[in-house]
């Protein structure tokens, strides 16, 4: 009996950990996006447009944010290099492809004033219908202690409004009740075409 109510206890206990849990990565989620909210939608607007041109990801790969991995990809091709954020090579190597070295400098810049360790584009097929949605990732230094193991704040800015159940929770369609994952991860609402998760990978 004793074991039983042990037990009870335990489980109450788990429930009210979880959900605590669940409700500060929301509270911290949505308070980090409008506290940052002008620099995102900075970093989203300039990298959407830029990549109309040719397409490419940024990673930061240490945790000073003074280094970065590029990826340019082509039609057939997908090339990558690593630079200083400063290094006259970077700037070299933009005006070789093409791009614009300029709006790409100060979107390095502006990644780095946020912590955001990533950001890449993704197409994907809902009814055989092309879409795509910018992936934007910061390492902040409040997801360790908050979060345990998951360290990254991931955000998606998808171009049409999303469909979201009664939890906020990102749905693939809106009749079906089937949940939107993105590399096996849920996301949720912050506005109808921006949403969140925590995950402990960076992309």
């Amino acid at each position: 009996m004793r074991a039983k109510y042990l037990m009870a206890i335990v489980s109450v206990f788990g429930i009210v950990v979880l959900s605590s849990s669940c409700s500060t990565a929301k509270n911290y989620s949505t308070r980090y996006y409008y506290q940052h909210e002008q620099t995102l939608s900075k970093i989203e607007t300039s990298y959407s447009s830029i990549i109309q041109q040719t397409p490419f990801n940024i990673a930061f790969n240490n945790k000073a944010f003074t280094t970065l991995t590029f990826e340019i990809k082509t039609d057939a091709l997908t090339y990558r290099y690593e630079f200083g954020a400063t290094e006259q090579r970077l700037t070299d190597t933009l005006v070789k492809y093409h791009l614009d070295a300029a709006r790409i400098t100060q979107l390095v810049a502006d990644m780095q004033s946020i912590r955001c360790i990533w950001i890449n584009n993704l197409d994907y097929y809902v009814d055989d219908k092309k879409k795509s949605l910018v992936f934007i990732s910061i390492k902040t230094s409040a997801s360790r202690s908050l979060f345990g193991y998951k360290k990254y704040y991931i955000l998606t800015y998808f171009t049409q409004p999303q469909y979201f159940d009664e939890q906020g929770r990102l749905m693939l369609r809106r009749k079906r009740k089937e949940i939107h994952k993105i590399n096996g991860d849920i996301f949720r609402r912050i506005n109808d075409k921006i949403c969140y998760t925590i995950s402990e990978q960076y992309r």
